[in-house]
């Protein structure tokens, strides 16, 4: 399978895992499973380091990038394909910029997003797991 980590499931991950399922947590695990995460994390961790919603140990992009490394988790990059998908997802969707990034990510690229926003479990054009 192929995963990619929301902003949330990398935080998760970073600690303990127990907010997601252990199911997923041992998906993510499986040697033969590919982990992505998105450019966008990096942003979205500088906004809640900012904004003071969330405390790490080292300076986020410090930080990040050691949780890449230590994983061996893929980052993609947003490139137009993206952004243009982003903004023509079908149905109803939230207008969260980096959670819209996320979902055509892993629509164009055939992931299993990894969150614990509901918005994005209840949306059918996407497979997504907790």
């Amino acid at each position: 399978m192929r995963f990619l980590l929301d902003t949330c499931a990398v935080l998760w991950l970073a600690g303990d895992g127990s907010n997601l399922t252990e199911a997923t947590v041992v998906d993510l695990q499986l040697p033969q499973n590919e982990v992505f995460v998105s450019a966008i994390t990096s942003a979205e961790l500088a906004c809640l380091v900012r904004k003071n919603k969330i405390e790490l140990p080292a300076h986020w992009r410090r930080w990040f990038r050691d949780a890449i490394e230590k994983n061996g988790w893929v980052v993609l990059p947003i490139d137009l394909e993206k952004i243009e998908e982003a903004y023509s997802l079908p149905g109803e969707f939230h207008s969260d910029p980096a959670d819209r990034v996320l979902v055509a990510t892993a629509r164009l690229d055939k992931l299993t997003l990894v969150t614990g926003d509901q918005k994005i479990l209840d949306y059918p054009h996407v497979q997504a797991t907790r």
